[in-house]
């Protein structure tokens, strides 16, 4: 009896250690790096072509109105999705490239753009929650504008500081700060989309669109607030665990998923979501971007 449980105690053990050397197989193989990076840049580019599209379509439908944030909305998303889509096509050269600081801010730099195309997107549905609230709405876009110039110029005096004196504790410090923008992201989808989900609850059932608009900001808040959240869960463990380094190229399958949840499925199901063309006629929810 003794005998059997032994064996049996020893084929978990034998799957665990299959399933290990099959992830350390494919995160050690080249040409396993070069297939998972250049799917990552196949991925990145139809986004940002879907992106392009429906921006082209957009100022098609309604060439007489400027830079609308549905515009700039696409615009971001198709500019986002083409630099990381260039990134992982050179990602073997990116990753020689110096000095080091460089690298770091190529990588970085599409995540600070993430971040600014999806505060659009909390913009735009505090403005309509307010307005439809008689509030005044004159205070938002400085706001927008002041939060993403303090993240921005925080971010550069991070890179500055790194390329200076390239110490892990502000590497370190770097990821942490990405982590924090990340949940403050989620924390204003779940407020702003949140309130403006609960406010289309109370309209009367007979209302043109309603239901359609309420699944539209319920879909939208649900997708950008785990999107944001797991992208700051995943952020914390690239800060401290070495084994979950996003910025390294033998970890191939890491990165895939991380890009994959953080940015590629959640933009392609916005995108998708978003996708109806702003009517002819009667268009008072698309404000120019000044």
């Amino acid at each position: 009896m003794g005998g059997n449980n032994g064996v049996t105690a020893a084929v978990p053990l034998l799957e665990l250690t299959e399933s290990s050397s099959w992830w350390q197989y494919i995160d050690e193989s080249p040409a396993w790096q070069d297939h998972i990076f250049h799917s990552l840049s196949v991925l990145y580019g139809i986004v940002a072509a879907i992106a392009l599209v429906q921006l082209v379509r957009i100022q098609l439908r309604v060439p007489e109105y400027g830079w609308t944030t549905q515009k700039v909305f696409h615009f971001l998303n198709c500019l986002v999705n083409g630099v990381r889509c260039l990134v992982f096509i050179f990602y073997r050269n990116v990753q020689k490239i110096k000095p080091e600081i460089v690298y770091h801010i190529l990588l970085d730099v599409p995540s600070l753009a993430f971040f600014t195309t999806y505060a659009l997107l909390v913009l735009f549905w505090a403005e309509i929650y307010y307005q439809a609230r008689a509030v005044s709405t004159d205070g938002l876009k400085p706001s927008f504008y002041a939060i993403n110039a303090v993240v921005y110029a925080i971010q550069i005096i991070l890179w500055l500081i790194i390329w200076w004196k390239p110490v892990s504790l502000l590497i370190i410090l770097s990821k942490l700060f990405f982590a924090g923008i990340s949940l403050f992201a989620a924390l204003g989808f779940l407020l702003y989309g949140g309130r403006l989900f609960l406010m289309l609850q109370r309209f009367p059932v007979e209302s043109k669109g309603r239901l359609k608009k309420l699944r539209e900001v319920g879909y939208v808040t649900t997708i950008c607030f785990l999107c944001f959240l797991v992208r700051c869960i995943m952020m914390c463990f690239d800060a401290f665990d070495k084994d979950a380094d996003l910025e390294v190229l033998d970890h191939p399958i890491l990165n895939f998923i991380y890009y994959l949840l953080v940015e590629i499925v959640p933009s392609s199901l916005v995108l998708f979501i978003l996708r109806k063309l702003p009517s002819k006629r009667g268009i008072t929810q698309y404000h120019p971007i000044r």
